[in-house]
């Protein structure tokens, strides 16, 4: 199965063309450009580069989130066109999740963290082993410092991820048990969102696509304020 895998729910814009456990064609971009100017010219410039028909494509998968709202938006907009021009099924994946599966094969504890803003972070927590990432933590969103305080807790390693790793990381310096994971693999990636919504086709777990929000965005809060 041949499957079209887009996150665009960090600053990083990134696709990429999986098929079973092997990444056929990737692409991103962090220049601080709108998703909404990088994204179809990234998906576009890899068919092309990769030689790849996109009617080759059997499946489309993207990042739901939580993370950037408008990104979450303009990626399953977009993949819902292609999904919906090519006639093939389309899958959420949850983007801590996707985080955390960068790290597959870290026999450790992983917490992935988003920027929500006001020095908080959209995080959970998953155990990885060679295989597996399996889940421990639904997602939350929480204070870094109430974070801090879960995280050094686990009597085992603890690896950072995500656009708001390094800050933590910084932050949580004290606690020995708790690391950076390489820089390599520490953002948002589409061929980890590739390889779970692959996944997810086969055990029939696809469900609708939705962006999944933790809390109301700033300007949805600032609206909440006014009226009340």
């Amino acid at each position: 199965m041949k499957i079209l895998a887009i996150d665009t729910s960090t600053v990083v814009a990134s696709c990429a063309i999986c098929e079973e456990d092997f990444v056929l064609a990737t692409s991103k971009t962090a220049t601080g450009l709108t998703h909404s100017q990088t994204l179809m010219v990234l998906v576009d410039d890899m068919f092309k580069a990769a030689k790849i028909a996109i009617e080759e494509i059997e499946a489309v998968a993207v990042s739901v989130g939580p993370g950037s709202f408008t990104g979450l938006r303009i990626g399953i907009a977009a993949a819902k066109g292609v999904a919906m021009g090519l006639k093939v099924p389309i899958v959420g994946v949850d983007t801590l999740h996707a985080l955390s599966y960068n790290l597959l094969g870290f026999n450790s504890f992983v917490c992935p963290c988003i920027d929500a803003r006001n020095d908080m972070v959209y995080t959970a927590l998953f155990e990885n082993s060679f295989f597996d990432c399996k889940r421990v933590v639904d997602d939350f969103v929480e204070n870094t410092q109430k974070l801090k305080e879960i995280l050094k807790e686990k009597d085992s390693k603890v690896f950072l991820v995500g656009d708001a790793s390094k800050n933590c990381y910084l932050k949580f310096k004290d606690c020995k048990n708790i690391l950076l994971a390489p820089a390599n693999l520490r953002h948002a990636n589409a061929c980890s969102v590739g390889f779970i919504g692959i996944t997810k086709i086969k055990n029939g777990s696809v469900g609708e696509v939705v962006p999944k929000y933790l809390r109301l965005s700033q300007a949805e809060q600032n609206r909440k304020k006014k009226t009340n």
